[in-house]
């Protein structure tokens, strides 16, 4: 979390030895949007993982999982994405 609050101190000095008026609404959003970023990351690591395990189980119902795992990875994705596009708007 350190690490967190560092980038921002140092996104936020060089804006304003940029020039600007202090605004870190930019830097603010670029690490959101970093931070935003791991948790889709993780799900579909865990997604992926309970998948192989329940085909290593089941082989016979490994059409099944994978549907469904693809399922869930496309949605999960979908929550990078609607972070990426709130990333441009902010």
């Amino acid at each position: 979390m350190e690490a967190v609050f560092a980038a921002v101190q140092i996104l936020a000095a060089e804006e304003v030895a940029g020039g600007l008026t202090g605004d870190i609404s930019g830097a603010l959003a670029v690490v959101g949007y970093g931070l935003a970023a791991i948790g889709p990351g993780v799900g579909i690591g865990i997604i992926a993982g309970n998948a192989v395990q329940a085909m290593a189980r089941q082989p016979e119902a490994a059409g099944m999982v994978r549907t469904t795992m693809f399922l869930g990875i496309a949605f999960t994705e979908a929550l990078a994405l609607i972070g990426f596009v709130l990333f441009f708007l902010a």
